[in-house]
C-alpha cells in the first residue's frame, strides 16, 4: 500500500469520528494560539519601547539611584539605596557638568484629575525647566514651564493628548483651571501625540514643575535624573564625569547608563519576557500533544479487529504504522493552521490596547512545535498497532 492511499485511509477515519477528531485538535488550537499572541505582545511592547527609547535622541544619559548590573543575568538591581537623589543633587550635576548639558529630574507619581463632573487616574511626569530640552514634545498650544515656575512650585500643568481629550473634548484647555490631587492647577499647554516612552505613555501623562509634584505627591526624592549631553561624541566622557561628580554623596549605589546601554536592558528584559511567555504556552501544547496520543491509543483499541484483518489480507507492518502516524500528524497541523489563524487575529484584535507584533519567527515555530507533537505523539500508539498479532486481533472484540 502506497503513502496516498495511506493518507486517504487515515483522513477517512477521522472523518468517520468528526467531534473527537475536533476535541483532540482543539489542545493543539490553544497551544499555538496562545503562543502567537503572547509572543506578539511581547515582541509588540519590545519594540514599543525600544522606538520610544531611540526617539528621544542618541545623546542621552539616565542616572538611577541604587546598583544595577549589566551582561547575562543583569539588567535587574544589585542593591538598594540608602539614598535617593534629590533636586539638588541634580542642581549639583548641572554647575558640574557645565550650561552645554541639560541635566533634568524626573519624578513620577499617580494623581487624580477632576475637570467640573469630569474625573481620571493619570500619571505626573514631573521635572525641572530643561525637560522640554532633553525630553523634546511638540506643543499644539501653550508653551512649558519656566525656571521660575519651578523655582516658586507654580500650580501650572502640562497635559498629554489622551488626558486633553478626556477632560477637555473639542475645546482648547490652554487657560482653562483643573483640579490635581484637589488642588487648583492651570493648564500652560498642550501636546501633541507622542505614545510612549521611557517614563510611560506620554500621552496620558500630565507634566508639572517637580517642585509642585513634590508637594502633591508628599516626597522630596526624585525618581531618576536624566542628562543630554551636548553632542553624541561627549557621552562617554560625560559619564565618567557624573561618577566623580556623585560618587562622594552616593559611593557605589547609583547607576550611570547612556542611552545604547539602558536600551540593551529593555531588551534584555522584555526578550526574556517573550520567550517566557512564549514556553508558558508551549506547555499547553504539550497538553494538546498528550491528548492526540491519548485519543490515537484510543482509536487503537477500537480499530484492533480491523487492523488484524488488514494485516491478515497483507498489510505491512509499515502500512499500519504509517496510517496511524499520518492521523495524528494530520490532527496536529490542522490544529497549528488552526491556531495561527486564530492568533493573528486575535493580536490585531488587540492592538487597540496593547501594542503587538506577529512574527514570522514566532509563526513557523508554533508551526513547527504543533507537527512535532503530532509526530512524537503518534509514533507510540502507531507502533503499538502495527505490532499486533493478526490472529489475536481477529479475536478481539
Amino acid at each position: 500500500m502506497n503513502l496516498l492511499e495511506s493518507m486517504r485511509i487515515a483522513l477517512r477515519a477521522l472523518n468517520a469520528n468528526k467531534v473527537r477528531s475536533a476535541l483532540t485538535m482543539l489542545g493543539v488550537i490553544i497551544g499555538v494560539a496562545a503562543v502567537i499572541l503572547l509572543v506578539a505582545i511581547g515582541t509588540g511592547v519590545q519594540d514599543e519601547i525600544t522606538g520610544s527609547i531611540e526617539g528621544l535622541g542618541s545623546n542621552l544619559i539616565f542616572v538611577f539611584p541604587g546598583s544595577f548590573e549589566e551582561g547575562p543575568g543583569g539588567g535587574g538591581p544589585g542593591g538598594i539605596s540608602t539614598r535617593q537623589f534629590t533636586i539638588e543633587d541634580a542642581d549639583l550635576l548641572q554647575r558640574r557638568l557645565g550650561p552645554e548639558h541639560a541635566v533634568a529630574p524626573v519624578l513620577q507619581g499617580p494623581l487624580t484629575l477632576r475637570v467640573g463632573n469630569r474625573t481620571m487616574r493619570t500619571v505626573v511626569a514631573a521635572a525641572n525647566e530643561n525637560a522640554g530640552e532633553v525630553f523634546g514634545g511638540d506643543y499644539l498650544d501653550g508653551r512649558g514651564y519656566r525656571r521660575s515656575e519651578v523655582s516658586a512650585g507654580a500650580r501650572v500643568v502640562i497635559l498629554g493628548s489622551t488626558v486633553r481629550d478626556r477632560l477637555f473634548p473639542n475645546q482648547d484647555p490652554v487657560g482653562e483651571t483643573m483640579s490635581v490631587n484637589g488642588q487648583r492647577f492651570t493648564v500652560i499647554g498642550h501636546l501633541a501625540a507622542q505614545g510612549g516612552s521611557l517614563t510611560g505613555d506620554q500621552d496620558n501623562q500630565v507634566y508639572m514643575p517637580i517642585t509642585a509634584a513634590q508637594r502633591l505627591i508628599g516626597t522630596t526624592d526624585v525618581g531618576l535624573i536624566a542628562v543630554k549631553a551636548a553632542t553624541a561624541d561627549d557621552v562617554e566622557a560625560l559619564q565618567r564625569r557624573i561618577r566623580q561628580v556623585l560618587t562622594p554623596r552616593f559611593g557605589d549605589e547609583f547607576s550611570v547608563f547612556s542611552q545604547d546601554q539602558t536600551l540593551g536592558i529593555f531588551q534584555q528584559i522584555l526578550g526574556t519576557l517573550t520567550f517566557m511567555l512564549a514556553g508558558i504556552a508551549g506547555i499547553s501544547l504539550l497538553v494538546g500533544g498528550i491528548g492526540i496520543m491519548n485519543i490515537m491509543l484510543v482509536s487503537v483499541s477500537e480499530r484492533t479487529r480491523e487492523i488484524g484483518i488488514r494485516k491478515a489480507v497483507g498489510a505491512r507492518t509499515y502500512d499500519i504504522m504509517s496510517q496511524f502516524v499520518i492521523e495524528a500528524v494530520t490532527l496536529s497541523v490542522a490544529g497549528g493552521v488552526v491556531g495561527i489563524a486564530i492568533g493573528a487575529l486575535g493580536a490585531r484584535v488587540l492592538t487597540q490596547w496593547v501594542p503587538t507584533e506577529v512574527t514570522a519567527w514566532a509563526v513557523a515555530l508554533a508551526f513547527t512545535f504543533s507537527a512535532g507533537v503530532g509526530i512524537f505523539f503518534g509514533v507510540y500508539p502507531a507502533y503499538k498497532a502495527s505490532r499486533l498479532d493478526p490472529i489475536e486481533a481477529l479475536r478481539y472484540e
